[in-house]
């Protein structure tokens, strides 16, 4: 285990410092959130009708956090890539370092990243009249979602990044997931604008749970309506959902990064 951690911080601390030195990967990450929180949370606040006459901003401004996490699945995937196109595998197996430091260092790296990109998000939010209307505990414990959630796509991101190993596939399964996960969810409307048949998927998405959790955290507008669980009782429903696939993802993740390492040989 000591060495298990050792590994993990000795890796993290070379992505820290490569991430010191391509600025550009922060931007990557933050600017399409923070576009969407000047473009629709305030230049089309007044436009768009909410239930209740609800503010547009308060409600999207967890979205705009959601939607950092979903950059951060592209991140992870393509920093993955990259490294077996490289042949940076091969030095790792040259080296006496078991296969999940390697990875848990990246989603760790991709996940301070993303730290600062909600940051960044909530401070041009705040700066455009976004609040929390609750104290501090719920406020922090709203960012401890959104970051769990970060936690799981990172995850989801070095998998698709050890399966597709084509940087130009890789970019375009990020796109894909950036723009699905953010509105085929309660992200930016509420689950009541979605067709009847897609709202079942919606309310169940992992962004949608997570999303509504903090929302409720925040005492920001959540416009959703129904009995299911995931409505209901949206934070149970994320903490499992998340814990669940994390689960399942991180074996299995390690496991195809050590055939990667073997058919490198």
């Amino acid at each position: 285990m000591t060495t298990a951690v050792v590994d993990t911080l000795t890796m993290l601390d070379r992505k820290l410092r490569h991430l010191r030195r391509a600025p550009g990967e922060l931007l990557g990450v933050t600017l399409t959130p923070v576009t969407m929180v000047v473009v629709v949370g305030y230049l089309l606040n007044k436009a768009i009708t909410m239930p209740g006459n609800a503010n547009y901003l308060d409600f999207m401004m967890a979205g705009a956090g959601a939607q950092v996490g979903l950059g951060c699945f592209g991140t992870s995937a393509i920093s993955v890539a990259d490294d077996l196109r490289n042949g940076l595998v091969d030095r790792f197996r040259s080296l006496p370092v078991h296969r999940i430091p390697v990875l848990l260092a990246q989603t760790l790296s991709d996940l301070a990243l993303t730290g600062v990109g909600m940051a960044l998000a909530g401070a041009v939010g705040w700066l455009l009249g976004w609040r929390i209307h609750t104290g501090l505990l719920p406020a922090l414990a709203g960012f401890a979602l959104l970051l769990a959630l970060t936690f799981l796509l990172s995850w989801f991101g070095v998998l698709a990044g050890l399966v597709v190993h084509s940087m130009s596939a890789v970019n375009s399964l990020s796109g894909l997931v950036l723009v699905v996960g953010s509105f085929l969810s309660s992200a930016f409307v509420p689950l009541s604008s979605l067709p009847g048949w897609l709202r079942p998927v919606a309310e169940w998405s992992p962004i949608s749970t997570v999303v509504t959790a903090t929302r409720q955290l925040w005492g920001n507008p959540v416009a959703n309506t129904g009995d299911s669980l995931a409505i209901t009782h949206p934070a149970a429903a994320a903490l499992a959902t998340i814990a669940f696939l994390i689960i399942a993802v991180v074996p299995l993740s390690a496991r195809l990064y050590r055939t990667a390492s073997e058919k490198s040989r």
